[in-house]
């Protein structure tokens, strides 16, 4: 099954295309190369009864300053959020992605999970990517995934950071 977002992120490389309607996500995983569609050509997000239901969501995206703003809806019932630590998602997740350069060779992404089907309330995380210069998205399928999985060593992900205490009463 593919990785699902923002998972698919995390665990493999990924190219991203831009161009003026929309933004391509091109990622290479165990299951094989896989690709996202962000939207931004003005569209809102489709209510949820309007999209056909899919691992990687439905994504609509817009600029706020040098920050990319990315909201996805849609998603196939049942997915993962991570499977280490067993976070599930339902068809009522929604996820808002805040996409920022933090200088040459790192990308921010801060990430927002609201599913109220799963979790009490929505919560967010902060990641930092490092740019992978000079690499190829590479043809991968389960059957070489023991092969590929040299390229995927990418070291330990970032420490998360504590919540904040909840507020007093």
């Amino acid at each position: 099954m593919p990785l699902g977002v923002p998972r698919q992120n995390h665990r493999s490389a990924f190219k991203i295309v831009q161009t003026p309607p929309m933004t391509i996500f091109l990622h290479e995983s165990f299951v094989g190369n896989t690709f996202r569609q962000i939207f931004t050509d003005g569209r809102p997000l489709p209510k949820l009864s309007e999209t056909e239901p899919a691992w990687l969501g439905y994504s609509v995206g817009h600029w706020e300053g040098d920050i990319f703003v990315v909201e996805s809806i849609g998603f196939r019932d049942r997915g993962w959020l991570s499977a280490n630590m067993a976070y599930p998602n339902s068809d009522a997740l929604k996820v808002t992605e805040r996409w920022r350069r933090v200088d040459f060779g790192h990308l921010e992404e801060t990430v927002t999970i609201d599913d109220p089907k799963a979790y009490l309330k929505p919560w967010t995380n902060k990641i930092i990517l490092t740019l992978q210069a000079d690499t190829e998205i590479l043809d991968s399928y389960c059957d070489n995934q023991l092969i590929m999985s040299a390229h995927y060593s990418m070291g330990p992900p970032p420490v998360e950071p504590p919540s904040p205490p909840p507020p007093a009463k």
